[in-house]
């Protein structure tokens, strides 16, 4: 009598185009990357895992799951960098491709998508999934040097030049300015903003991020995931963050088609609502998004002229 054949678990609330909407296959991703076997090993439930409070287990994951799902070979980060969960990222790339798809119903494919990653940080992920998927062309920009250099370096390795730039923004008070050249046209920019207003509440969140990971809070320890200070906070949170995005991106309404950003905190929306209304953009859309017990959500708009 034939096996009956396993089929994985589906993850509840991911984009329906996501790669992740199944549990991890370890035995898979340590083919694809075997330093992680080092950090595998069974849970309390009896399940394959990792201790996901070891900056170390989750980064050898992400190396991983990169190499095995996006054809990532070479993938590292200065230590103590962000080091982000790659299916939420995935999916903030389905959602903000489902914002191009055209009248005739097609996804939008090819290197003539070209898309501004806001911040893309040291570990570069978003223009890695999105280029994989859609092959769409990145620019992003960076304040950090350290973290410009890292994503540089991470593009210059797996061969992704003439599809993934980055681009130094010298002044803390801009977004736009200085990246975007004069006639550049892009059809997205995503972001993932600093959420927190100060290194305490950066700090606090982290405790909380353990005890949903069924840890004690710890003197000393490291930030949960990783994270360096324009990372993950800066003066005013996110609500300022991105208001001054907002009032920015008025100008540069010509320039980029569809403006988007993670919004971490439901009660930042109601002041970005206002700001977008009064500088009259043209179609606002919430997205949200729900992982395990995180809840997030893409704020979306368009002035119409981009």
């Amino acid at each position: 009598m034939p096996q009956k054949k396993s089929i994985p678990e589906e993850k509840e609330n991911f984009h329906p185009r996501n790669r992740h909407r199944h549990r991890y296959n370890f035995p898979e991703l340590i083919k694809a990357c075997p330093e992680l076997a080092d950090y595998v090993s069974p849970n309390p439930f009896e399940d394959l895992s990792i201790d996901f409070t070891n900056p170390k287990a989750v980064k050898a994951l992400n190396k991983a799951l990169l190499k095995q799902f996006y054809s990532v070979d070479l993938w590292d980060i200065p230590e103590g960098f962000l080091c982000p969960p790659i299916p939420g990222r995935a999916d903030y790339i389905h959602y903000a491709a489902d914002l191009l798809i055209g009248a005739d119903g097609k996804l939008p494919k090819g290197k003539h998508i070209k898309v501004l990653d806001i911040g893309v940080g040291a570990n570069c992920i978003y223009p890695l999934i999105g280029h994989y998927e859609y092959g769409w062309t990145f620019v992003g920009s960076e304040i950090d040097q350290l973290s410009s250099r890292a994503a540089t370096n991470i593009i210059e390795a797996n061969g992704l030049s003439k599809f993934i730039s980055v681009r130094r923004q010298r002044s803390a008070d801009q977004i736009f300015t200085d990246i975007i050249h004069n006639g550049e046209k892009f059809s997205l920019s995503i972001c993932n903003p600093p959420f927190h207003s100060s290194m305490q509440e950066a700090a606090e969140g982290t405790a909380r991020k353990w005890k949903n990971l069924g840890q004690a809070k710890m003197e000393g320890i490291d930030l949960n995931f990783g994270g360096k200070n324009s990372e993950l906070w800066c003066e005013g949170g996110e609500e300022r963050f991105l208001l001054r995005m907002i009032d920015e991106s008025a100008r540069f309404s010509k320039s980029v088609h569809w403006f988007t950003s993670l919004v971490s905190k439901k009660e930042t929306l109601s002041a970005c609502y206002k700001a977008l209304e009064r500088l009259s953009a043209k179609e606002v859309r919430t997205i949200d998004m729900k992982h395990g017990q995180k809840s997030s959500r893409i704020l979306a708009w368009t002035y119409g002229e981009g």
